[in-house]
């Protein structure tokens, strides 16, 4: 076992700012901290965000329509409740939108849907209706019908609904998803289906009327997963993408047209998975909106499990909005949304000591060298419990470097967020840098290192949530509550070479 890398007796070395060096002691004093209001991922009080239904208003609004969940639900569960924000860091919570049905009804439970308005400006909420008791061998699950003038009142049309076709499981049959396609002059509907051959398929339907559902077959069957859920179809440039959840995770694949084929790339997930089947919901039923003449994908990070900074994450948590980005080739990727430069506006002073290892430090960078076996680590300082950091990171091909947490005068151990070159993953796990090159990384993303020698990093941090975005193309979405209560955040290189230049830390206005 390495040995414990720790914040060390106060000695007289190096401690230097943004304008250079000069004598002080080896730790950063701790700072105050309070936790501050979820801004930019938020949930209800003692209560978690499921499954996303966003919906963008015709005054510039994003509705984020989602599933209720709480740790105490009932016979009857996960009503719909809604936020709604102009710029994705101040949101408003309208609270329910639409409650669960009795258990004699088809939705005593309610799953996924979409909010969507029609050709004469009614607005439609389709979603899964869902009852263990099989509605008298209909099937588990069914598509649901409501219908507001307001977005505040809605009405269920009973009437309107219906379950899977033949060839099709009974209880497998959720998650509608409902738009206008031009092209044909009709409504398309997707649902996440399980077809007796196939498996899990996005089945298309389309209609008139919203009312009557034509069956026009499957939209996509990779033959891969059991379900395809929270399928989401959208146009970028002249691409086609589509997204889907299962294994704990959102993939997408892209075509030319919105029939088809659609093609998975090598690497079709932008966020991160989890390695515990059924426990690893580290980014989940993400959904896509055009909003601020952008695009985003809307999901969820999972609430922790039984073990804090396990990377392991139960359904349901605090809400998260990726901007997407779509490359050249195709391929598509995620990066903080731009508004949130409108949210952090207050300039952190940067500072930083040597904790071990090689380091220097200089001009808002810190360049780190360890031998195979050894570490390196600079400190700098509290983490604000509301921050973003950017950076430009270069390590060794076969390197392992990132972010550290801790190092307060409470816990004096230091955790490791990983930018593993050596493994190709972001990863984060709650290992202290001694653990971390003996263990297999349990909540992570595929990242390719070789594509560049220099990596722009962006950290944003609400309380015990950190996004790690790189290069516009990934995210890794984590909870680490060691950041927390006064930690202080450092950057390490283990066993190698590691440059973090153009340090910048921003913190929002007070």
């Amino acid at each position: 076992m390495r040995r414990k890398i720790a914040v060390l007796t106060m000695t007289a070395i190096s401690v230097c700012s943004l304008f250079g060096c000069s004598t002080a002691p080896k730790s950063l004093p701790d700072e105050a901290y309070s936790p501050v209001a979820y801004k930019l991922y938020p949930a209800p009080e003692d209560a978690y965000v499921g499954d996303t239904m966003p919906f963008v208003t015709e005054d510039g609004y994003l509705e984020l329509y989602y599933l209720y969940d709480t740790d105490h639900n009932g016979q009857g569960y996960h009503p719909i409740y809604s936020y709604s924000t102009k710029n994705l860091y101040d949101y408003e919570d309208r609270g329910m939108a639409l409650e669960f049905g009795l258990l004699s009804d088809p939705d005593p439970a309610i799953g996924t849907g979409s909010v969507m308005q029609d050709q004469n400006g009614l607005y439609h909420l389709f979603y899964t209706g869902h009852n263990d008791t099989g509605n008298g061998g209909k099937g588990k699950e069914c598509v649901m019908h409501a219908t507001s003038s307001d977005r505040k009142s809605w009405e269920k049309h009973p009437e309107d609904t219906f379950y899977s076709p033949d060839n099709f499981s009974k209880d497998d049959f959720r998650d509608p998803e409902v738009f206008w396609m031009e092209d044909d002059n009709c409504y398309w509907m997707l649902v996440a289906a399980r077809e007796n051959t196939l498996g899990g398929v996005i089945a298309k339907y389309t209609s008139e009327d919203l009312k009557s559902w034509e069956y026009e077959g499957p939209l996509y069957a990779p033959m891969a997963q059991y379900m395809l859920e929270c399928p989401d179809l959208f146009k970028i440039n002249d691409t086609w993408y589509i997204t889907y959840s299962w294994d704990c995770v959102t993939y997408y694949a892209a075509g030319e047209s919105a029939n088809g084929p659609f093609t998975a790339p090598a690497d079709n997930i932008l966020d991160g998975k989890g390695t515990i089947s059924g426990n690893g919901f580290v980014f989940y039923a993400a959904k896509t909106a055009h909003f601020m003449d952008k695009d985003y994908l809307c999901g969820w990070i999972g609430r922790a499990g039984l073990m804090s900074d396990s990377g392991i994450y139960q359904w349901a948590g605090n809400m998260v909005n990726h901007q997407l980005v779509a490359n050249e080739d195709g391929t598509l990727g995620v990066k903080a949304p731009d508004s949130f430069a409108e949210y952090f506006t207050v300039e952190k002073k940067f500072q930083a000591v040597k904790k071990d290892g090689t380091v220097k430090i200089k001009d808002g960078s810190i360049t780190l060298s360890a031998k195979d076996g050894a570490y390196a680590l600079a400190d700098m300082g509290t983490r604000a419990p509301s921050m973003m950091l950017e950076c430009d990171v270069t390590l060794d091909a076969d390197g392992c470097a990132g972010f550290a947490f801790g190092g307060s005068e409470q816990d004096e151990t230091y955790t490791a967020l990983c930018l593993d070159a050596k493994q190709n993953k972001l990863h984060y796990e709650g290992l202290e840098l001694t653990e971390v090159a003996d263990n297999d990384p349990v909540a992570f993303t595929a990242y390719d290192f070789s594509e560049k020698k220099t990596h722009h990093v962006t950290l944003v941090c609400e309380n015990e949530i950190v996004i790690t975005y790189i290069d516009d193309r990934k995210a890794l979405s984590s909870r680490i509550m060691h950041s927390t209560d006064g930690a202080h955040i450092g950057v390490f290189a283990d066993g190698c070479n590691a440059a973090f230049e153009n340090i910048t830390i921003k913190l929002p206005k007070s």
